[in-house]
C-alpha cells in the first residue's frame, strides 16, 4: 500500500461563504451539500475539499478548537507557467481571498505568491518556470 491523499478537510467559520469561494470563485464542482458539509472536487480532478465547521473538524480529531491542538497548514497549488500563478492568485482575489505575499521571482528560481481563503487557510500558488 501506498499512501496517497484523496480529500483534505477544511475547518472552516461560515460553511455557505467556503462553498462560494472554492466552488463559484475558484472553479471547484460541488459534489455534495449537506447541512454543516460540503464535498469540493478542485479543478483538474483528483482532489476533494470537505468542508466542515471547525469546532466539527476538531471535535472529530479529538482536540480542543482552540490553541495549539488545532493546527493550520498550507495548501500548494503547482501551475505550470508564472502567468497561470498570476490568474489563480487573481482568480482567489475575486472570490473574496487575500493576498498575503504577491507572487514574485523566488529565490530559488521559481515563481510564487501567498493567498489565504475567507477562514485563514494558507493557499501557495508557485512555479519552477
Amino acid at each position: 500500500m501506498s499512501l496517497q491523499v484523496s480529500v483534505v478537510m477544511l475547518g472552516v467559520e461560515d460553511i455557505d461563504r467556503a462553498k462560494k469561494f472554492y466552488a463559484d470563485g475558484m472553479g471547484g464542482e460541488l459534489e455534495q451539500d449537506h447541512p454543516g458539509f460540503a464535498l469540493v472536487r478542485l479543478r483538474g480532478g483528483a482532489t476533494k475539499l470537505a468542508l466542515y465547521r471547525w469546532e466539527a473538524v476538531a471535535g472529530d480529531a479529538g482536540v480542543e478548537s482552540e490553541g495549539s491542538g488545532f493546527r493550520r497548514f498550507a495548501l500548494h497549488y503547482i501551475a505550470d507557467t508564472r502567468e497561470e500563478v498570476d490568474d489563480v492568485i487573481q482568480a482567489a482575489v475575486a472570490a473574496g481571498a487575500t493576498v498575503l505575499k504577491p507572487a514574485k521571482a523566488a529565490e530559488w528560481g521559481g515563481y510564487s505568491g501567498t493567498f489565504s481563503d475567507p477562514d485563514g487557510h494558507l493557499w501557495k500558488a508557485a512555479t519552477n518556470a
